[in-house]
C-alpha cells in the first residue's frame, strides 16, 4: 500500500499540511456559520450569541495556535496573539446574557474584525511568498470595514446583525478557503526531506 507523503517529509513539509488543514477548517466553519446566520437571522438573540461565541473561541484559539506554531516575525506572533485572546474572550462574553449586551456585543465584535483585518492585512502585505496574498489582503480590508461599520452603528437588532455578521464570514470563509488550496498546492511543490 502506498502512503499519500514520501517517508522522506522534512518538518516543513509536515506543518504545511497541517497548515492548509487548519486553515481549511476556519474557513468552512466561518462559511458554514455565515450561511446559518443567514437562513435564521431573526432567532433569538441567545441563539445567534452562543453561535458566535463558539465561532469566536474557535477562531481565537486557531490564532493562538498559529502564533505559538509559526516562525514568522515577532512583530506578527504577537499580533496573531493578541487578536486570538481577544477573538477567545469576546467568545466567551457572548456566552453571557447576549439580550441585555446587543449594543457592546456589536461593538466588540466590531473591534475583533478590526484587529483580525489590520492583522490579515499587515501579514499579508509583509511576506511576498505568501499564498493567496491578494485574497488575504481583499478579505482583511473587508474585515477591518465590516469591525469599523460594527463600531461606528451599533447594531439594535438581531437581524441587522446577523445579516451584517452573515457577509463578513461568508467572504472570510471563502478567502480562507482559497488560502487552504493555495497552501496545500505549495506544501506539494516543497522538495524532499525539507
Amino acid at each position: 500500500m502506498e502512503t499519500p507523503y514520501p517517508p522522506t517529509d522534512g518538518p516543513f513539509q509536515r506543518l504545511a499540511r497541517a497548515a492548509w488543514q487548519v486553515v481549511l477548517a476556519a474557513g468552512l466553519a466561518s462559511l458554514a456559520l455565515g450561511v446559518i446566520v443567514f437562513v435564521w437571522p431573526t432567532q433569538t438573540l441567545w441563539v445567534v450569541g452562543v453561535l458566535f461565541g463558539v465561532y469566536l473561541v474557535m477562531i481565537g484559539v486557531f490564532q493562538l495556535v498559529a502564533a505559538f506554531g509559526t516562525h514568522g516575525e515577532t512583530a506578527l506572533r504577537v499580533m496573531a496573539f493578541i487578536s486570538g485572546a481577544l477573538c477567545v474572550l469576546l467568545g466567551l462574553l457572548c456566552f453571557r446574557s447576549a439580550v441585555q449586551s446587543l449594543a457592546l456585543l456589536g461593538i466588540w465584535i466590531g473591534i475583533g474584525w478590526l484587529f483580525r483585518g489590520i492583522t490579515l492585512v499587515v501579514t499579508a502585505s509583509s511576506d511576498p511568498g505568501m499564498p493567496a496574498r491578494g485574497w488575504q489582503i481583499f478579505g482583511g480590508v473587508l474585515n477591518a470595514v465590516a469591525g469599523v461599520l460594527l463600531m461606528v452603528w451599533p447594531v439594535h437588532s438581531v437581524a441587522a446583525l446577523a445579516i451584517l455578521a452573515g457577509c463578513g464570514l461568508v467572504v472570510l470563509g471563502v478567502v480562507e478557503i482559497v488560502t487552504a488550496v493555495r497552501i496545500r498546492r505549495l506544501a506539494r511543490d516543497l522538495p524532499a526531506g525539507v
